[in-house]
């Protein structure tokens, strides 16, 4: 077992046992010029932690440990989109309409890709999810099962949204979770943090939080 100094107390996670669950850091929410941005987004405060995701990438790459990535997509002909998540978009632009990527949140178009710096190796796990959580309406915890995980480290954006959904999804489900805090972020500073306090509140309510050193200095420790 692999122990880190997290909060509100101590992780520890078995290695053979442990993936890294990157979200959604997709083009369009992520790069210039994409999605997020046309919104009125500063997109800055994303592209932040792209070095770090990075890291920890590579931190679980040379381990051998298992890597999901996901991205939040729809079928092109939208069957998988229900009116009322199309119907709450942006004014101007919704799920489906053109926008500076290609369609947005389509599968297959430009803006949908993961950002080139952090682009899947081969034998990685890629995950097109169509709600905020990545077990809904996926394989994803077939996938986890079968690969036996019981414990996840989780990344990418944002905070609020995406991670914090999954990783509810993942506590109710019996897995440990890990968040590393310098690897997710949002476009709202304050949702962020606030995230993180729900996350970790009560004990750990829905799992524990870290920063990528201190998980960094863990593994080495064990190496």
């Amino acid at each position: 077992m692999i122990e880190v100094a997290a909060e509100p107390f101590a992780y520890t996670f078995p290695p053979g046992k442990t993936a890294l669950v990157v979200i959604d850091m997709q083009r369009d929410f992520v790069e210039p010029g994409g999605f997020g941005e046309t919104l009125g987004n500063d997109v800055s405060l994303l592209t932040a932690i792209v070095p770090t995701v990075r890291a920890l990438l590579d931190l679980f790459r040379a381990q051998g440990w298992p890597i999901v990535h996901t991205r939040e997509s729809h079928s092109p002909d939208l069957a998988d989109c229900p009116p009322a998540k199309r119907d709450r978009g942006a004014p101007k632009l919704r799920i489906g309409d053109e926008g500076p990527m290609g369609r947005i949140l389509v599968r297959g178009e430009p803006g949908n890709d993961i950002i080139p710096e952090l682009a899947p190796m081969p034998g990685e796990i890629v995950l097109d999810k169509p709600g905020k959580g990545a077990f809904y309406a996926t394989a994803l915890g077939d996938i986890l099962r079968l690969k036996g995980i019981t414990h996840l480290v989780f990344a990418g954006v944002t905070t609020e949204v995406c991670v914090q959904t999954t990783m509810r999804e993942a506590n109710d489900r019996g897995y440990d979770c890990l968040l590393v805090e310098d690897a997710t972020e949002s476009y709202f500073p304050e949702f962020k943090q606030a995230a993180i306090a729900m996350i970790r509140a009560q004990g750990g309510i829905v799992g524990w939080t870290t920063d990528f050193e201190r998980l960094a200095a863990a593994v080495r420790r064990n190496a």
